[in-house]
């Protein structure tokens, strides 16, 4: 186990996580390991690839449509050929 200090704690804070401790039937420092270790799990469950966030997104909205600028696909002198030599 490991020891963490956490200075410069709101005075109202402090009183919440008392109540909250007494609400919960623990002292302050369980409750706060409690809290803390909630919120690791909370973090690491939700750790998801852009790739699911995108498709989550596609099924709640149905996806966007973009205005895409014509192309000119008969116009290439401004394109130049990379020289590989």
């Amino acid at each position: 186990m490991s020891t963490l200090t956490i200075r410069k704690v709101d005075a109202d804070v402090k009183r919440r996580l008392q109540m909250r401790a007494a609400e919960n039937g623990r002292s302050m420092e369980a409750e706060v390991r409690a809290i803390l270790g909630d919120a690791v799990l909370e973090t690491s469950s939700n750790d998801v690839s852009f790739g699911e966030v995108m498709e989550e997104f596609r099924r709640r909205t149905g996806g966007v449509d973009l205005d895409l600028p014509a192309r000119n696909e008969t116009d290439d002198s401004d394109r130049r050929i990379p020289d590989f030599s």
